[in-house]
């Protein structure tokens, strides 16, 4: 079985990206990129990004997530702390999060060390979630094999029934994780595959360095 992918091929002319128009902080550019994101209504849930780990195995791996909370000191998202993501986090909290945004020819690729945040605060987004999700969070054994949908389902039902009418408590192994940045690489498409790549990498003095890269 084969596919020649080839022909698949598009100009990128939307937009540009200068060293003039940038801002001297990556996050407040990365909050421009979003702003403008937003204004656009062009994307389904322009939030999601990529989560890159490396594995207990040794294998990196790469899952979609949703940010949910952006701030300067860099990007918070939830999860199970005892799934592969958290395990590998565990073991490595070196990461990578990627976001594409194709219909602004987009991206930012973000590299930095991933910490718990303080319980507080994912006891606060767990009580902001809909009542499904929270008892989602109690049924998955998110990561590890089960025998068949029905089983989840059966969990479920046994738990909407535990809990009905009553508050859902946010499990201890559940609970948000912030990304420090230590590099960002913002990628603005451009017009003969000339794409704009600007760099900041974050110095000692905890200044960013700001560098343009060869597409």
């Amino acid at each position: 079985m084969q596919k020649d992918l080839s022909n698949y091929r598009k100009s990128y002319e939307k937009s540009e990206l200068t060293e003039e128009a940038i801002k001297e902080n990556p996050l407040e550019q990365f909050q421009k990129w979003f702003y403008e994101l937003e204004a656009s209504e062009g994307l389904d849930e322009p939030n999601a990004m990529t989560v890159s780990t490396i594995g207990l195995d040794g294998f990196p791996k790469s899952r979609v997530v949703l940010m949910k909370k952006f701030t300067f000191e860099g990007f918070i998202f939830y999860t199970n702390y005892q799934s592969e993501k958290g395990r590998a986090i565990a073991s490595n909290p070196s990461v990578c999060l990627s976001f594409f945004w194709p219909h602004m020819e987009r991206q930012v690729i973000i590299k930095g060390k991933a910490e718990k945040i303080a319980e507080n605060l994912s006891d606060g987004y767990f009580e902001s979630r809909p009542h499904g999700s929270k008892l989602g969070a109690i049924v998955s054994d998110q990561s590890e094999v089960v025998p068949s949908r029905e089983y989840l389902e059966g969990k479920l039902m046994a738990l909407e029934q535990k809990f009905d009418g009553a508050e859902v408590p946010r499990p201890e192994y559940w609970g948000g994780y912030l990304v420090r940045p230590i590099s960002m690489e913002f990628w603005q498409g451009r017009p003969n595959r000339l794409h704009d790549r600007i760099r900041y990498s974050l110095q000692e003095d905890f200044d960013w360095k700001i560098e343009r890269l060869a597409p």
